[in-house]
């Protein structure tokens, strides 16, 4: 046996074993219970049939199926993201999400009162919640030093300078 019949045999084989594997993504993304599920069956579909051109390219030395599987590769790329785009919800769950993380930074730091979509603090009438540290101005510093240690230290008959 010769190397190129080994190698013959080799690229039958892996063929043989792709387009199994085709077949079987095949069924995932016909049965798949979600839709990100066949998503990506159909991308990994896509990946395989690149390979398949690959092998077939070097088993037939023919290079110009190289460039073939370098265009379906593109246009593989560019239709998974659009079927993506359309299938999956990005813009209705995210708004949702970035205003539960602003309440709960707001509500680690203290801030009470409700968030308006620009994630500037909305006081209620009625119930005046406290104003946060960054509104209050001076926010108990005295010069640049903390009174509280400050009254501390002299309290212990130490001067701070």
């Amino acid at each position: 046996m010769s190397v190129e019949t080994a190698y013959d045999y080799l690229y039958t084989g892996a063929l043989i074993w792709l387009s199994v594997l085709i077949l079987f993504m095949l069924v995932r993304s016909i049965m798949g219970p979600r839709i990100t599920d066949r998503l990506l069956a159909i991308n990994m579909i896509g990946t395989l049939v690149i390979s398949c051109i690959a092998v077939l390219s070097r088993l037939l030395d023919e290079s110009y199926l190289i460039d073939a599987a370098l265009i379906y590769a593109m246009i593989s790329f560019v239709s998974v993201l659009i079927l993506a785009m359309i299938y999956i919800p990005v813009r209705q769950t995210r708004g949702k999400f970035e205003k539960d993380a602003r309440k709960e930074i707001r509500a680690e730091r203290g801030i009470r009162g409700s968030v308006t979509e620009s994630g500037s603090p909305e006081y209620k009438a009625g119930k005046e919640a406290e104003k946060p540290a960054y509104e209050k101005g001076n926010a108990g510093l005295d010069n640049g030093r903390d009174t509280q240690q400050d009254a501390s230290l002299q309290e212990k008959g130490g001067s701070r300078t």
